[in-house]
């Protein structure tokens, strides 16, 4: 059956309005060599019914769900409440598109001044934009922020920091003329001594992250000492879920804070639609890429909602613009409201506390098992990573067999780590999961 809706007819009128006398012609600039002949190699048509039960027979391939996870390497598997679903699946949210007529858009205006206002409360920076499109884009975003804000070209990100989210950075950068350098970790932690070799009054920022992705506490204290004597921006990529226990990045200097805010109601969803989180101090307001929403009354006197800044390519000149982003996760946004409205201060750190002490749990366990270690001794949040007595690779392999996803080999993203298995632990992680992934371990040592 066919269902195009462009009848024969239809098409001859729209060929002879704009000039040409067939579809041939119409696609005559593509080289021939080029043109698809033939038959498209698909199967019979199916009728909705068929369809439909194909399509059910695939999705039960996919069977995720009947494993336990410990991957987290920048995606976590937090317990969403169904209140997020709720709320996002009404149409006046899950169907808007951008708030540009504010006599409009007042929910979803209102839902966006919410989430900066809540990112800034978590960070404890000035200004919160709507959300980038993720952690890693944000990231990237924040190193241009700082060589417009310098006007220095050099830029320096730990090799603790996320391997795609420096990918992404070094992509970015390359457009900029920006070169970024890497500073070499000690411990599972961004080497103090090779940061401070690599300062100069030439780098424009220095890019960390807390907790590192490696799952272990930076000595934050100390890295924003000997930035700041260089005059250059300290840069934080935080997981936005510690925030309920770990200082904010502002009391530790933090010029911008970004981060993935996948943790607060986003499924992992195979990677995306995530959201990016970024924040900076008052002097970095007008520098701020994408949009901003702010609070205003309108001429009754009534409070309001409006976009107050938007410095992208679409709205000001190429030049003068910060950035390219045409938009912002808004829907994503607006779920990571709904979760921390759901939380609420004492949950968001009841839900951290659950996180450490299940992590710490599962660490002492693997620890004592014959030829397993932890990989290093710096204090860690709910991902930590141990030392295998075998290629990590051989250990997730063994571990599919009994339905659990032991965690990520690190020597994916750093060859030197072959023998290292990053493992995450969520609220949702019970005893029997974590004392049945021991036990698989056990079993290879």
């Amino acid at each position: 059956m066919n269902f195009l809706p462009n009848t024969d007819k239809d098409r001859e009128e729209m060929l002879k309005v704009i000039g040409v006398s067939s579809v041939e012609e119409l696609f005559g600039d593509i080289p021939p060599e080029l043109r698809f002949k033939g038959d498209l190699k698909l199967p019979p048509a199916l009728s909705e019914f068929e369809l439909a039960r194909h399509m059910e027979e695939l999705a039960a391939k996919n069977t995720a769900q009947d494993y336990v996870s410990f991957i987290g390497a920048g995606a976590y598997d937090h317990y969403i409440p169904a209140v997020v679903g709720h709320v996002l699946g009404r149409s006046e949210f899950y169907t808007a598109y951008t708030p540009y007529q504010p006599e409009i858009s007042q929910a979803v205006l209102q839902s966006i001044y919410e989430y900066q206002t809540m990112i800034c409360e978590l960070t404890g920076m000035d200004a919160a934009n709507a959300s980038m499109y993720d952690g890693a884009s944000a990231a990237a975003e924040s190193v241009t922020i700082a060589a417009g804000l310098t006007r220095r070209k050099r830029a320096l990100v730990s090799k603790t920091v996320h391997p795609e989210t420096r990918a992404v950075i070094s992509t970015y950068a390359d457009a900029r003329d920006i070169v970024v350098e890497e500073i070499d970790y000690t411990q599972g932690v961004t080497d103090v001594e090779s940061l401070a070799a690599k300062l100069g009054d030439d780098v424009a920022c220095v890019v960390i992250q807390q907790p590192n992705f490696f799952g272990a506490l930076e000595p934050v204290d100390e890295i924003s000492a000997k930035v700041k004597q260089s005059g250059a921006a300290f840069i934080v990529s935080v997981n936005p879920m510690t925030l309920g226990l770990l200082r904010p990045p502002a009391e530790y200097g933090a010029d911008i804070v970004v981060g993935e805010g996948q943790v607060f109601g986003s499924p992992m969803a195979f990677g995306g639609p995530y959201l990016g989180i970024l924040a900076v101090t008052h002097k970095l307001l007008r520098r701020m890429p994408g949009r901003l929403v702010g609070m205003t009354t309108d001429d009754q006197g009534n409070r309001g909602f409006v976009l107050t800044l938007q410095t992208r390519e679409q709205h000001i000149r190429r030049e003068r613009a910060t950035s390219n982003i045409c938009s912002n996760q808004a829907l994503n946004a607006l779920a990571a409201v709904v979760y921390l409205s759901w939380a609420g201060k004492q949950g968001l750190r009841e839900i951290g506390e659950q996180c450490v002490q299940k992590a710490a749990y599962l660490a002492g366990k693997i620890s004592e098992i014959d030829g397993f270690s932890l990989a290093w001794e710096a204090p860690f949040f709910n991902e930590f990573a141990i030392k295998c007595p075998v290629d990590a690779e051989q250990v997730l392999e063994a571990l599919l067999e009994q339905n659990i996803l032991a965690g990520y080999p690190l020597g994916r993203a750093y060859p030197e780590l072959k023998q290292y298995l990053l493992i995450a632990v969520t609220e949702k992680r019970t005893k029997q999961e974590m004392d049945a992934l021991v036990a698989g371990l056990e079993g290879l040592a």
